[in-house]
């Protein structure tokens, strides 16, 4: 593969320039500054996904109608949607965890003996060994290594619901959905795996909104998020499907069904709201941006409703 020469700020502007990107609402000058102070090239212009080319004539394989303004628009709604995603899967995490501590009491367990029959049940060495170097990171944590060396022989299930990140907590919900037969833990399990996918990318600022195309999902979308969605809106089916069948979008809608199910407290979901409102604002300050791109539009207004049904 052949190596790409590093562009300094002034030559990404050109490249952009080469490719039909306009600077009419965004001048060349601050664009050169905003790359090299508030986004790196790379997370920018990858937004140029949800643009067509043109296939022909003098501007082949140049962008249509996009202007620089357009990519940091995106950039920052982005950037909005993942600081709230990240708070919601918080919320999720939390109450997820507390209604296993209650399942845990209300089947009279004893806190110890569950977490070693799901230390016995992950069969694989490998796997089983990545379990216990999750728990045995806590020993260097200025967080958990009390709580690691206080239980270190044997740990009840509200200690090690502490050290264990978010993937091994949604397999260990998974886990007891099986352990009481809940079918309504069950349900929970499979959204909680889907929130996983997006709070991991979030939490790692991955870009979100950067490919919202049709057709990227790899699995079934949750039929309780569908037909709650073609319940609460004026959306079709085909519509539905449609925004669906992009993995991104799936995720988001999820995320939010999720939370509305799972978190209980009416002082967490007012706060939620809050957050949400200023999403919403912050997407409907440019949407005019996006007018002539039916992609981006399409799915915004998709990603609208859903808050708007839910919360």
């Amino acid at each position: 593969m052949d190596r790409k020469i590093m562009l300094t700020s002034r030559e990404q502007v050109e490249h952009l320039k080469d490719k039909g990107v306009r600077f009419e609402l965004y001048s060349e000058e601050e664009a050169q500054q905003y790359l090299r102070n508030n986004n790196n090239f790379f997370k920018l212009a990858s937004y140029r996904k949800n643009y067509e080319k043109y296939h022909g004539g003098v501007n082949k394989n140049k962008y249509i109608d996009l202007d620089f303004d357009y990519l940091r628009d995106l950039a920052t709604i982005d950037m909005k949607l993942r600081y709230t995603m990240v708070q919601m899967s918080l919320d999720i995490e939390h109450y997820s965890k507390l209604e296993i501590l209650r399942n845990i009491e209300d089947n009279l367990e004893d806190g110890y003996t569950i977490c070693e029959d799901f230390t016995n049940s992950l069969k694989d060495d490998d796997e089983r060994e990545r379990f216990e170097n999750e728990i045995a990171r806590n020993k260097y944590s200025d967080y958990c290594k009390d709580l690691f060396e206080k239980y270190t022989d044997s740990f009840p299930v509200w200690v090690m619901l502490e050290m264990i990140p978010f993937g091994r907590m949604v397999e260990f919900y998974g886990f007891c959905a099986d352990r009481y037969n809940s079918k309504d833990m069950r349900n929970k399990y499979y959204l909680l795996k889907t929130c996983r996918k997006l709070r991991n990318a979030s939490a790692h600022s991955s870009c979100v909104l950067n490919d919202l195309h049709l057709n990227t999902i790899t699995y079934n979308p949750s039929r309780f998020v569908s037909n709650d969605i073609k319940e609460k809106s004026a959306l079709s089916s085909q519509q539905i499907r449609k925004r669906m069948s992009n993995a991104r979008l799936e995720q988001i809608a999820t995320l939010l069904y999720t939370h509305n199910f799972i978190v209980s407290s009416d002082g967490v979901h007012k706060k939620t709201v809050k957050l949400l409102t200023e999403l919403k604002e912050r997407i409907n300050k440019n949407v005019s941006y996006y007018d002539s791109n039916d992609l981006v539009k399409r799915s915004l207004e998709f990603l609208l409703i859903c808050v708007d049904i839910w919360f």
